[in-house]
């Protein structure tokens, strides 16, 4: 009997132990559990959802648009567009005017663009500007009221190992936050941008983050979250996002302007490495050696030689040359820099002034008859492709000449023409010297073809 009366009150202890919701408890050795949920609380609802709608030109033979051929052959017509969709992220940065940052590559081309915010309001917003070459843009919710913006950090104060929260809308999934921490900073070379200075993370950033924010432990904004290297297609743990000190001054430009408008210095330059560095008797091993200076041009001008090395733009050093393009891309014509070098083992203050680059360009119809309404120019610095991919420009090309029907359009890359390298407009027209046939490689956005011309 006693050992039934043990079992039962046993059961009864069960039974009311399980009627009580477990709990994680609320602090160890009297310390609170650490938790990100505050700072949540108060960066999230400054972080949007973007969906756009827009249309894009289909790529058609240029025979097909002929309308005596389409005529003869009984040729139906068919929509010279298809409709897009996409979905990203933003961040408000500006409250009371709705300024939102956003990646350029989320409101491409797009028609309409609607922004939905945490607390499930929508809004249409409108484009205020947009730089490609950086892949930020801004967008703008007018007379949106009770709005949150994330307050700015200085990215040049970030560290590798800094913890960092990601904040976006993976996947059209809805507000998703991760975690991780600075993997890497100053991250160039990539092909992703024209312009690229990345802070890289092992957060996760999948598709449908980009234009999301980046943020520090104390919810402050570091970032804009941009792209993934995903060699299987998923999150692989390397993430890139725009250090937002960068992006800001973007952004304070689209607002004032609806452009960037950059300029030329006139240089090219190269890294110093411990090599070189010994090799031009530099005890000096961070900054860029310059290795061309363009006649004429404002570097030539200021005083620039071949052989000094820039250690700082502005007051700031600089740590390779892709670091001087990025300085120098967000300088605005007409604008005054000042470079500090070292010349003859001594440092030396240099101002230069930021001009137009200059557009050398041939008309198409020089070389060849088929590639008449088309004109071709070298890639100059500014431009996006500069530094990063070696050709020649198709700066423009008008509908339906034949440069246009033999398939060419403005903003291809030409990088061979007859199976020979053209690195520049003399290159190209010794490569077609008058030939009857040509056959051209070309590069257009992320894909290349080849164009035959008769």
């Amino acid at each position: 009997m006693r050992q039934k009366l043990i079992l039962l009150f046993t059961a009864c202890l069960l039974a009311l132990s399980l009627n009580v919701p477990a709990a994680l408890p609320s602090s160890v050795d009297d310390r609170p559990l650490p938790t990100l949920a505050p700072m949540l609380k108060r960066a999230t609802p400054a972080v949007v959802n973007v969906a756009t709608v827009g249309h894009v030109e289909m790529h058609q033979n240029p025979l097909l648009q002929d309308p005596l051929f389409r005529y003869f052959f009984d040729i139906p017509d068919r929509p010279k567009r298809k409709q897009t969709q996409s979905l990203g992220s933003g961040v408000i940065v500006d409250a009371p005017r709705g300024y939102v940052l956003t990646n350029h590559h989320v409101v491409e081309q797009a028609d309409k663009i609607t922004v939905t915010l945490r607390d499930g309001r929508h809004f249409n917003a409108k484009l205020i500007g947009a730089d490609p070459d950086s892949d930020v843009a801004v967008i703008q919710i007018p007379d949106a009221e009770e709005l949150t913006a994330l307050p700015l950090a200085d990215s040049d104060a970030l560290e590798v190992g800094d913890f960092v929260v990601a904040i976006g809308n993976p996947f059209g999934l809805g507000q998703t936050v991760t975690s991780g921490i600075v993997s890497a900073l100053g991250r160039t070379g990539l092909g992703i941008e024209g312009y690229e200075d990345f802070i890289q993370t092992d957060a996760s950033i999948n598709p449908g983050n980009s234009g999301g924010a980046l943020v520090n432990l104390r919810g402050e904004l570091v970032g804009i979250n941009t792209a993934i290297l995903a060699p299987g297609g998923g999150n692989v743990g390397i993430g890139f996002a725009i250090p937002i000190n960068m992006a800001e001054q973007i952004m304070h430009q689209l607002i004032e302007h609806g452009e960037v408008s950059r300029g030329r210095l006139g240089i090219t330059a190269q890294d110093l490495t411990p090599e070189l560095a010994q090799a031009l008797g530099i005890v000096k091993t961070r900054g860029t050696v310059i290795a061309q200076v363009e006649p004429g041009s404002p570097a030539a001008k200021a005083g620039l030689r071949i052989g000094d090395v820039i250690l700082a733009i502005n007051g700031k050093p600089v740590a390779s040359s892709a670091d001087v393009r990025n300085r120098v891309g967000l300088l605005r014509v007409g604008s005054t820099v000042e470079l500090t070098i070292l010349r003859d083992r001594r440092e030396r203050t240099i101002r230069a002034s930021i001009e137009a680059p200059q557009l050398e360009q041939l008309a198409g119809e020089v070389l060849h008859a088929r590639l008449a309404g088309a004109r071709f120019s070298n890639i100059q610095e500014g431009m996006r492709e500069y530094g990063n991919t070696k050709g020649v420009l198709v700066s423009a090309v008008e509908p339906y000449s034949p440069a246009w029907q033999a398939g060419l359009r403005e903003g291809d890359i030409i990088v061979s023409a007859n199976q020979q390298p053209v690195p520049s407009l003399e290159a190209f027209r010794n490569a077609v010297n008058a030939s009857r046939q040509l056959l051209i490689n070309l590069q257009r956005g992320n894909s290349a073809m080849f164009v035959l011309i008769r």
